[in-house]
């Protein structure tokens, strides 16, 4: 005669999981039969009853009681396993991670793991497991530019300055333009998203002209001042200013960020800023123009609005931009600038001022 099983007795929360892995479509089916094993066993069944229901043999049925009365439902999982010993040595480990990052294959601009596994004859699994273990991705690249402005420093500390600690009785702009927006409309109708397919366009499109929106983003308070231009020369640039001044507070003196686009230079924009004195211009460094936070919005606008919209003319496109500024205002949000000067010049690669940025 076999020894009598312990008797299994489950909590709520027990009978619960178990349940829920039984249950489960995406369950193993070891582990569910491991958990109606134990389901069985809490209702009295012995273990010849529950080896013959399930159709298999009492050892495992013994072993999975065992490890439940030890171990709760974590005993039910698999134990971590030792694995195989490493088959490669540590001594070819190295020539391929230097390889990877200092050598160029003689047919292609980087290895690939087949390519790297015939050089030093081993398996491509093996490359692929050395770069995962090392972190090295030389399937990827990414560009970046280093600010080479002599007025690095000082443009960094005015423009940070300026959103850290605006100056009182003055409002704080970003301004730049978005050029070349253009009006693409699909050559057939888009197949709409339904359960288990994706929403789907034609590659090929017509366009229907471009324009350029001009904006700006006022710091304290996230709302923009916008409107569209057929060009983006300096005489758009004079007129986009005037509509800054009309709704802004007369009172007010205004802070311009900018970047170092030709018509924000241009040789008549001195001469209409002594007409408004309230104006103040500051730039950001060269090649850095991510310091100002308008790209930010213009990020967000080409996510939410341009990049998978459909515009049958140009108007539809410029009333589809004036009506996104118009939703926009009713619940702007600033952004939340954290980093100082200081911070942000940290970041020089060489110690010294250039600011490297990914583009």
């Amino acid at each position: 005669m076999w020894k009598p099983a312990e008797i299994i007795q489950l909590t709520l929360d027990e009978r619960h999981q178990l349940e829920k892995i039984v249950n489960a479509p995406q369950s193993a089916q070891k582990m569910v039969t491991r958990c109606r094993i134990i389901l069985l066993a809490a209702e009295g069944y012995s273990n010849h009853r529950i080896a013959k229901s399930l159709q298999i043999s009492r050892p495992p049925v013994i072993a999975w009681r065992n490890r439940f009365l030890e171990d709760g439902i974590y005993g039910l999982y698999d134990a971590p396993r030792p694995g195989r010993n490493p088959s490669l040595d540590t001594s070819r480990v190295q020539p391929i991670v230097q390889a990877t990052q200092f050598e160029k294959p003689k047919e292609a601009t980087q290895w690939s793991t087949r390519s790297m596994a015939k050089r030093f004859g081993v398996s491509h699994r093996t490359v692929q497991r050395i770069w995962q273990e090392y972190n090295l991705k030389p399937h990827r690249s990414e560009t970046f530019k280093i600010s080479q402005d002599p007025e690095l420093v000082e443009k960094v500390q005015d423009g940070v300055g300026l959103y850290l600690n605006p100056p009182d009785q003055a409002l704080v702009l970003c301004v730049d333009e978005k050029t070349q927006i253009q009006a693409w409309d699909r050559t057939q109708p888009l197949l709409p998203l339904r359960p288990g397919q994706v929403e789907r366009r034609t590659h090929d499109y017509v366009r229907h002209g471009t324009t350029s929106l001009f904006a700006a983003l006022d710091v304290a308070k996230g709302t923009v001042i916008a409107d569209c231009y057929p060009r983006h020369r300096h005489q758009e640039f004079l007129d986009f200013l005037k509509k800054i001044d009309q709704p802004t507070d007369p009172t007010l003196d205004l802070h311009l960020v900018l970047d170092n686009y030709g018509t924000h230079k241009h040789s008549q924009i001195p001469a209409w800023l002594k007409k408004h004195p309230r104006f103040h211009f500051h730039f950001t460094p060269t090649g850095a123009s991510w310091l100002n936070q308008v790209e930010l919005w213009f990020g967000i606008l080409t996510r939410k609005r341009i990049r998978r919209g459909v515009f049958i003319s140009l108007k539809s496109l410029t009333t589809a931009l004036r009506d996104y500024v118009k939703t926009h205002n009713k619940k702007a949000i600033p952004f939340i600038w954290t980093k100082n000067a200081k911070q942000i010049l940290k970041r020089s690669p060489h110690g010294k001022v250039p600011l490297v940025t990914g583009h």
